[in-house]
């Protein structure tokens, strides 16, 4: 396929800037696979779509306050770092962003917060845009990490343009079940799960299941080649372990409903399958890229966002539904105006 067929005109303020007030409250689009009926649903009424013994993956990655800004040493130039992955936890070395990249150099100097409670060396200029960095301080690894944190800022994805990173960003831009620390943005379909929704879900007998995988900014960048068969996505750390392999494979068996929640799910639970369609355990990284067509091994359902247009996020959800059927409901979408991106509306495709 090729990139231009996942261009469509979505208006700007159809993008949301902010969350639904309330997680479960967004709007959800359902779309039957089989029968191609669109209804147009609230988020918490997905219970109604979900039976005994289903099955539910989730990513339980965690979000870190990933973006700082800081100053260069000597000419106080402002600097902004996003930190993309630690490399080395006793070094406190890390892979990062710089912006604007032309103003670092290897060896300078970076001061973080007020009263430059952080301070980084740049120690390797990599890309044209990368860097690698070297904090430092003295302290172990916990107060460091309290440092960060206390400095750091959510890193909301640039096509969310506001000047303010709020409070409730810290909540809202992450998931109630977010345990391992390690992305750099967040798997936006579990964020329209509140406590009550996944206790309504266990009572009707739906069974959870965790997979992870650490969300890189890979999502977020242009594709830039036509033939998507030439685009090459970011690496990014991905675990599956015993007990969801156990749980996914038992519901195989008895074709049950197995539901990715979001397309983080899907591109790990398929980046680590049998040829007969079966889950293994996997510790390690993938770079898998999936777009239409595409044969889906693990999933037989699949909840999402509304992706921006031309995105990897986009393309893998029309894997799951077909090309067509995709660009039928975002064209539904948009006369319905549900909202688009990170904290918008949701689909369920059954």
């Amino acid at each position: 396929m090729k990139l231009s067929q996942f261009g469509f005109n979505l208006p700007e303020e159809l993008i949301a800037l902010y969350p639904a007030p309330n997680r479960d409250e967004s709007r959800l689009l359902v779309f039957n696979k089989k029968t191609g009926e669109i209804e147009h649903k609230i988020f918490k009424d997905i219970k109604d779509y979900f039976h005994d013994k289903d099955i539910m993956i989730f990513n339980d990655t965690k979000v870190f306050p990933a973006r700082l800004y800081g100053n260069k040493e000597k000419t106080g130039a402002r600097i902004e770092v996003f930190l993309l992955r630690e490399l080395n936890r006793e070094q406190r070395l890390w892979d990062v962003l710089v912006d604007p990249a032309r103003k670092i150099r290897m060896g300078n100097k970076l001061y973080f917060g007020e009263n430059d409670e952080l301070v980084a060396e740049v120690i390797d200029n990599t890309t044209s845009r990368g860097r690698t960095i070297r904090f430092l301080c003295d302290c172990d690894h916990d107060e460091f990490k309290k440092i960060l944190y206390s400095i750091g800022e959510t890193p909301l994805p640039s096509h969310i343009i506001r000047r303010d990173v709020t409070e409730e960003d810290k909540d809202r831009y992450q998931t109630i079940f977010a345990q391992k620390e390690g992305a750099v943005a967040a798997p936006t379909a579990g964020m329209h799960f509140s406590r009550e929704l996944l206790k309504r879900l266990e009572i009707i007998g739906v069974e959870f299941g965790y997979v992870t995988l650490h969300v890189g900014l890979g999502n977020f960048r242009n594709v830039d080649v036509e033939d998507l068969t030439k685009h090459k996505m970011d690496s990014e750390q991905i675990f599956i372990g015993d007990e969801v392999v156990t749980l996914v494979n038992n519901a195989k068996e008895q074709k049950r409903n197995i539901c990715a929640v979001g397309t983080t799910v899907l591109r790990t639970l398929e980046s680590s399958v049998t040829t007969s369609g079966y889950l293994k355990p996997f510790d390690g990284w993938t770079n898998k890229f999936i777009f239409p067509p595409y044969d889906v091994m693990v999933p037989t359902s699949l909840i999402s966002n509304f992706h921006l247009p031309k995105s990897t996020l986009m393309m893998s959800v029309g894997a799951f539904t077909g090309y067509n059927e995709l660009m039928h409901i975002y064209d539904v979408a948009i006369k319905e105006k549900y909202r688009f991106g990170t904290y918008g509306d949701a689909m369920l495709a059954i």
